[in-house]
Order: structure tokens, then C-alpha cells, then sequence
């Protein structure tokens, strides 16, 4: 055997071919026996690379057609057109609005965002508009209350008064509805100063009838109402008190 026959690659050993690999070809891509190109491995390598670009989309970017932004926004799932968006309405005041939709399609809105722009509303939104709204209609009775009885003093008196005959002779139901607008505490206060009989909570004793009477006759009192006498007008709130047992 000659000494050169010993420096020949044996099975699975690397011949020349692969030293002579050259450094831009991958080793996939190289034949280390034959020290050539593997065209069959490159060209499925490129077919599948080209269907993987057949199917991307191509981001637009400034300057691009109309057919490349439509595509690119169609992929993205976004409507044709503001049409598009089916919103689910989950109060009245909440309904789909055409501008609405309009001003998010043209932001790129897909039909899930859309959609979550209106439940945000419902879930955030709309609850601080009713509680603005309610504490808006609470100042706007008790104005109305205060212009009615003569001012804050005369209202904050007349309201204790009503408040005490209200629970003493009415229903629940029918108090808390009745104390909920500037109209029920007048209403109220007109059946407590005409001595109407009690709803449904049984008829006052005779002798606390007349003790009403005299109550509502020292109302007229200048005392009361003009001078707004401090111990006069405890006096007549004290006995408004005893009579319907909040003393």
C-alpha cells in the first residue's frame, strides 16, 4: 500500500469537496462529495420561498396605490366602507352612528375595535353622563324647592317638616318617589298643611290631629315666617317631631 493511499478521505470523512465549499453557500445547499452545488435542494428552497411571498402582504407605505392600501386594509379585516361595521347596541343612547363609524373606518378601525369603542362608552361613558345628569336634576329641584319656601332657611325647615310627616303617614314606595322631584316634596307638603289622612298607615289619633292644627296655625306666625324666631321655630320643629314619633 503506497503512503498517498492513506490521506484518502474514508467513508463519512470530509474530502476536499467540502473544504472547497464556498463561504456564501450554506452548507445545505453543498455537495461536500461531488464539491458542487445542490441545485435540487436550492430550487425547493426557492419555490417555498416564493410561496411564502405570494402570500404576505405588502405593508404600504408613502406613495402607494390605491389596490395596495384597499389590500393591505382588507387583510387587516378592516370594511370596505363605514357599512361595514355591524355594531351591537346595548343602549338606546348608544346606537350605531354613521359619523362615528365614518371617522373610524377612516382610522383603520377593524369591526372588533369599532365594536369595542361603543361597549367602552356603554361600560364608561354612559354611566358618567347619567350620574352628571341626575346631579344636575338634583340641584335644578332643590332650587326649585328653595325659590318655593322663601329661601334656604324657610326650605331647610319645611323640608325637615315634610321629611318627619312624609315617613310618619305615606308608604315607603310612595315617599321615596314622591321626595324624588321638586313637584312630589310640594305635593307632599300641601297634603301635611291640609291635614289629608295618612296612606296606608293607619288614621292619627284624634288628639294629635288637633296637635297638628295648632302646629300649623303657629306656622302662620310671623315668628315663624318672618322673623324666623330661633326658639319659635324649634319650638314648632319639636312638635312636628313628637307628633310623628322621631322624638
Amino acid at each position: 500500500m503506497h503512503y498517498e493511499d492513506s490521506l484518502e478521505p474514508g467513508p463519512g470523512e470530509l474530502g476536499s469537496g467540502e473544504m472547497n465549499r464556498p463561504a456564501q453557500v450554506p452548507e445545505k445547499f453543498w455537495d461536500p462529495q461531488a464539491g458542487t452545488i445542490r441545485t435540487d435542494a436550492l430550487l425547493r428552497a426557492y419555490a417555498d420561498l416564493e410561496r411564502r411571498m405570494h402570500s404576505m402582504v405588502k405593508v404600504p407605505g408613502d406613495g402607494c396605490s390605491d389596490d395596495e392600501l384597499c389590500a393591505f386594509r382588507r387583510a387587516l379585516g378592516i370594511p370596505d366602507g363605514p357599512d361595514g361595521y355591524d355594531i351591537q347596541s346595548r343602549h338606546e343612547m348608544l346606537t350605531s352612528d354613521p359619523e362615528v363609524n365614518s371617522r373610524l373606518h377612516e382610522a383603520g378601525f377593524t369591526p372588533q375595535q369599532a365594536q369595542l369603542v361603543y361597549d367602552l362608552a356603554h361600560d364608561r361613558v354612559l354611566p358618567m353622563i347619567q350620574n352628571v345628569t341626575a346631579e344636575h336634576d338634583q340641584r335644578r329641584h332643590l332650587d326649585k324647592l328653595k325659590d318655593h319656601f322663601g329661601g334656604e332657611a324657610r326650605w331647610g325647615e319645611t323640608a325637615r317638616q315634610v321629611s318627619a310627616w312624609g315617613k310618619a303617614n305615606l308608604p315607603a314606595e310612595v315617599y321615596g318617589a314622591l321626595s324624588r322631584s321638586a313637584e312630589g316634596v310640594m305635593a307632599m307638603e300641601r297634603m301635611m298643611a291640609s291635614g289629608e289622612p295618612a296612606m296606608g298607615r293607619g288614621q292619627a289619633p284624634r288628639e294629635e290631629a288637633a296637635s297638628e292644627a295648632e302646629l300649623k296655625k303657629m306656622m302662620q306666625d310671623p315668628r315663624y315666617w318672618k322673623k324666623r324666631d330661633p326658639a319659635f321655630i324649634e319650638k314648632v320643629s319639636s312638635g312636628f317631631r313628637r307628633l310623628y314619633g322621631e322624638e
